[in-house]
């Protein structure tokens, strides 16, 4: 059983939850709903590893990714600078 970490955002445009997995570059999915989100995420992951397989390209092991929340400064503080 392999085992990946997943980035969750929403998208406003889209009034859905989009999915990347950074340790397989190119796998995104989206859901309307978090659980939605995570399934589609599931399925995704495995078609990638599919292909990746197909390909005969190595499958990554997951690099287990940290969200790390930064302060930056808002437009309005660019401006009064």
């Amino acid at each position: 059983m392999l085992r990946y970490s997943i980035v969750l955002e929403w998208d406003e445009e889209a009034k859905a939850f989009g999915v990347s997995v950074p340790s397989l570059p190119g796998c995104y999915s989206q859901g309307d709903t978090i659980e939605e989100a995570v399934s589609n995420a599931r399925e995704a992951i495995e078609g990638h590893i599919a292909a990746l397989i197909e390909m005969g390209q190595d499958v990554p092991p997951d690099t287990e990714a940290q969200v790390i929340r930064i302060d930056v400064p808002s437009p309005a503080e660019h401006q009064a600078a």
